[in-house]
């Protein structure tokens, strides 16, 4: 009897103890919360993160600047240096055609001194003299023609240089980099240049032209007057002088 109620009474205790030590945990099992050193561990994380931003900034920085030098240094790919200097090879083509007085200043002394003389020998015929005059009008009328020509050459080449000024320009405003705008504005400025020294080849011609003509006429007048002088003679052969 006795027996019996000790067994009953272990079993009842062991079912008492059973549950409460599901309820209890050991002791390394427990978690705890720290929450200065969570604040401190989010703060780093932050500051890492924006140090990586700051990199990657840094990094596309580069990019567009090497980007930008790339197409700052990108070249132009048109030249109009053949057609301008083509234009100006045409007018020196026709200036090199020039007949009679040269433009090169040595030639044009000895031939001043031989078409214009200063004064006529008392042995030199009328025929000659008729004929260096018929000389000197040529020579004027091939000036004239020649003016003629460098100006028909100048009116052919400023009407092309129409259609290169708009493309040079559009060109320009287009550039993708300083560098292509650069070459686009040096050769609007060599076209420029061109164009002023066609005009300065236009009025040297004209001028040439019209010096000649002068000069023609002068030495007219002045063969002229000595014609008529050996044909009056002194004027003792005529009665009453």
């Amino acid at each position: 009897m006795m027996r019996r109620r000790l067994l009953s009474g272990l079993i009842t205790v062991s079912l008492i103890a059973k549950p409460m030590a599901d309820y209890v945990q050991p002791a390394y099992a427990l978690i705890v919360f720290d929450p200065s050193n969570y604040a401190q561990n989010v703060l780093t994380a932050a500051r890492a993160l924006e140090q990586i931003n700051n990199q990657i900034q840094s990094l596309q920085n580069q990019a567009t600047m090497l980007q930008n030098m790339a197409r700052n240094l990108q070249r132009l790919d048109f030249s109009s240096v053949g057609q301008l200097t083509g234009s100006l090879h045409r007018i020196d083509g026709l200036m090199d055609q020039a007949s009679g007085l040269s433009f090169d200043l040595g030639k044009l002394q000895d031939q001043w001194r031989s078409q214009y003389p200063e004064s006529y020998d008392a042995t030199i015929k009328v025929s000659d003299v008729a004929s260096a005059a018929r000389e000197r009008w040529q020579t004027a009328m091939q000036a004239f023609r020649q003016t003629m020509g460098v100006q028909s050459q100048i009116v052919e080449n400023v009407r092309a240089d129409g259609d290169l000024l708009a493309d040079l320009v559009n060109r320009s405003q287009g550039a993708a980099g300083a560098l292509q705008a650069s070459q686009a504005t040096n050769q609007l400025m060599a076209l420029s240049t061109k164009q002023q020294m066609q005009i300065q080849t236009l009025l040297a011609t004209q001028f040439r032209a019209e010096a000649e003509d002068a000069a023609r006429k002068a030495q007219s007048e002045e063969a002229a007057r000595e014609m008529t002088k050996r044909f009056l003679g002194t004027g003792s052969a005529y009665p009453g002088n």
